[in-house]
């Protein structure tokens, strides 16, 4: 038999295999937009109420090197633990610490009221900010630090399931690193003078 009278029908037969293996790649792994290198999705705008009764957006914490935590005024461990950690830390850092800002966002505005946050924080550093709102801003404000909390009944009452976490965020808003109160001291203080440093 002629071998050019074979060879014709296996190009076609080898081209058409290639196409189904294209399509079939493109369908079970579609082309996916490319994240910037480095950068974290955490952290963004965000529109609340200070513990001063002020409007309070994402925008008051640019230019300077930050930490957000959210947590509740009626938590029972974490929090206040957190915020007193945070507090020793801050007076560690001495004269590095007025370069770093510090939020707590509520995630129970139903009783935190911007007036029950001012009364809160007074045990704790000055400078950490006491931020509210309403249940949308609040839930928008979480979804954008991808932080998790829910209401959970008590009896006759409720208390609040949360994350944890610290978020260290830079100068421009961006993500620089996380912490929590597990840590130990000198490992949460080091964190805390690299994002001063660096951010």
């Amino acid at each position: 038999m002629n071998p050019k009278r074979l060879l014709v029908p296996l190009l076609v037969f080898t081209a058409g295999l290639l196409v189904l293996v294209v399509t079939a790649g493109l369908l079970l792994f579609p082309s996916q937009p490319q994240q910037s290198a480095g950068k974290v999705p955490i952290g963004g705008p965000f529109k609340l109420t200070s513990h001063e009764g002020k409007p309070f957006t994402a925008e008051n914490l640019k230019g300077k090197p930050f930490v957000v935590f959210f947590g509740f005024t009626h938590c029972p461990e974490v929090c206040p633990t957190t915020l007193y950690d945070l507090t020793q830390d801050m007076a560690a850092l001495g004269q590095d610490a007025s370069t770093l800002q510090a939020v707590f966002i509520t995630v129970d505005p139903e009783r935190d009221t911007p007036e029950l946050m001012k009364t809160y924080l007074e045990s704790f550093d000055p400078r950490i900010v006491g931020l509210t709102g309403t249940q949308e801003e609040i839930a928008a404000a979480a979804r954008a630090y991808k932080i998790y909390y829910r209401k959970v009944p008590t009896d006759g009452s409720y208390t609040m399931d949360h994350s944890a976490t610290l978020f260290l965020m830079d100068s421009k808003g961006e993500f620089y690193g996380t912490s929590n109160f597990q840590e130990p001291e000198e490992t949460r203080r080091s964190k805390l003078r690299q994002l001063v440093k660096n951010g």
